[in-house]
C-alpha cells in the first residue's frame, strides 16, 4: 500500500528538482555564447520542463500543493550564476556548473526515493525515474564539454 505522505514528499521533490534546473539553465543561458552549449541546455530545459509540468499535473489531479523554490534562494541562485560566469564564461566552465547542479539533484532525488521505497504510487515513481534517468543523461552530456 502506497503512503500518501512520502509520495507527496518524492513528487515535491520531482518538482523542486526539475524547477531548480529549470532556473539554472535560464539563468545561464544568457551568459552562454557557445552555440552548440546554447542547443544542448535548450534541450536539457525542455526535458526538465516536461517532468516539472507533468509533476505539477498529478499534483493537481491529487489534491497537492507543489511549492516554488523561494524568491530569497532564486536570487542567490541567478547571483551565483551570475557571479561564476562573469569570472569565467567559458563551455567548459559552464559544463562544470551544471554538472555540479545534476550531481546536487541525482543525490537528493535518489535520497527521496529511497525513503519512499517500493511502495510508492507508480505513477510518481516513474516520473521520479525518469527524471533520474534525465539528471543522468545531463551530467554525461555535460562531461563530454569538460578538458
Amino acid at each position: 500500500m502506497a503512503d500518501i505522505k512520502k509520495d507527496s514528499e518524492l513528487l515535491a521533490e520531482i518538482y523542486r528538482n526539475a524547477h531548480y534546473a529549470l532556473e539554472s539553465i535560464s539563468d545561464i543561458l544568457p551568459e552562454t555564447e557557445d552555440g552548440e552549449m546554447c542547443e544542448e541546455l535548450k534541450k536539457m530545459h525542455d526535458d526538465y520542463e516536461r517532468i516539472s509540468g507533468r509533476a505539477a499535473q498529478i499534483a493537481k489531479d491529487e489534491g497537492l500543493e507543489l511549492k516554488e523554490p523561494g524568491p530569497i534562494k532564486k536570487a542567490m541562485m541567478w547571483g551565483s550564476i551570475k557571479m561564476n560566469t562573469m569570472k569565467d564564461g567559458s563551455r567548459e566552465h559552464i559544463a562544470e556548473m551544471m554538472t555540479q547542479g545534476t550531481v546536487m539533484g541525482i543525490t537528493a532525488l535518489a535520497r527521496s526515493m529511497g525513503d519512499c521505497g517500493e511502495n510508492c504510487d507508480p505513477e510518481i515513481r516513474k516520473l521520479a525515474e525518469e527524471l533520474l534517468k534525465t539528471e543522468q543523461d545531463c551530467e554525461k552530456r555535460m562531461k563530454t564539454y569538460l578538458n
